[in-house]
């Protein structure tokens, strides 16, 4: 940790009109050496020579960004002293208008060098990789924003999703028809040390859930693995409490014939309507099926969201 600078390096800091002016700068906005150069009008090696000054006397510091410095006021450590003598000497100097306004024009600048790069990639970014960027971190944040409660994950394969869900969930049920699929799903929830899932093995069609005791039924792309969907999502309402939701994500129908052998998909999707129509007769209210993704690259998937809430 820093010590708190002394009264008299603050002083002897301060003393020179063309530091103030700096401090008094740096009081405002983190500013880099280039910045402080067209605010002043003063050459760069000078700047530089009084930032050093003023980093000695413990009174700046600086962050490297890229190829440049930013340097800002250190406001911690007690510089009280330093505090006073900025609030009196931005009343003195006559400078100090014309400087702010200068570095408020610098800053715009900064702003809109930002502005003129999304201006220039509108309608592009995104499409390619964006450091940081994927759908997982979405679903992470938006998962953390859910009240805790009970999910069922039904068709839950090999776990990835059952473990998204538990970072907030109360308790997942994880429901597979593969011993195989459960074994791995039961390792990977032991390697990340989580506890609140249960893994049940059983048929989407005739789940192991008691009756009334689920709060979201969720079926991730594994509707149309299921030889009766419409039985499925009866049972989906069979154990959700009332007032409890359905949420089906799944694949909007296609014509990729090689799905069935590759995927082991019993059905090439669902049409909106077709989804809808066995949301409702499954018992479910205020029913809603959209296209929430579409694939550019053959054979053009399309995704589904289909929500619906149990009757009480």
């Amino acid at each position: 940790m820093a010590s708190t600078p002394s009264i008299v390096k603050i002083l002897r800091a301060a003393a020179d009109s063309n530091r103030l002016r700096i401090l008094l700068l740096l009081k405002a906005e983190e500013l880099s050496v280039a910045e402080l150069q067209e605010i002043l009008t003063m050459g760069q090696s000078t700047i530089s020579t009084h930032l050093a000054q003023l980093k000695q006397a413990g009174l700046v510091e600086d962050r490297r960004t890229g190829k440049s410095s930013f340097y800002r006021l250190i406001t911690t450590n007690g510089n009280g002293v330093l505090a006073e003598i900025l609030t009196e000497a931005a009343r003195e100097t006559k400078e100090s208008t014309s400087d702010q306004t200068a570095m408020r024009r610098v800053v715009k600048k900064r702003q809109d060098r930002m502005r003129n790069f999304f201006d220039s990639v509108a309608g592009r970014l995104g499409r390619d990789y964006v450091p940081g960027k994927s759908w997982k971190s979405v679903a992470e944040a938006l998962l953390r924003l859910m009240p805790p409660m009970t999910i069922a994950d039904l068709g839950a394969g090999d776990g990835s999703f059952s473990l998204l869900l538990a970072a907030r969930a109360k308790r997942v049920i994880a429901v597979d028809s593969s011993e195989k699929m459960l074994e791995v799903s039961r390792e990977q929830t032991t390697r990340a040390g989580i506890e609140n899932i249960e893994f049940r093995l059983g048929d989407m069609e005739e789940l192991p859930v008691d009756s009334g005791s689920v709060d979201l039924a969720f079926f991730s792309q594994s509707l149309h693995h299921a030889l009766h969907p419409a039985l499925a999502l009866k049972e989906a309402a069979r154990v959700l409490v009332p007032g409890g939701r359905v949420a089906v994500l799944d694949l909007a129908k296609h014509r990729f014939e090689e799905a069935r052998e590759l995927y082991a998909d019993e059905w090439l999707g669902f049409g909106e309507a077709e989804l809808e129509e066995m949301l409702i007769k499954a018992g479910f209210m205020d029913v809603e099926v959209t296209v929430v993704d579409k694939h550019a690259e053959a054979p053009q998937f399309q995704t589904l969201l289909g929500l619906g809430i149990k009757s009480a």
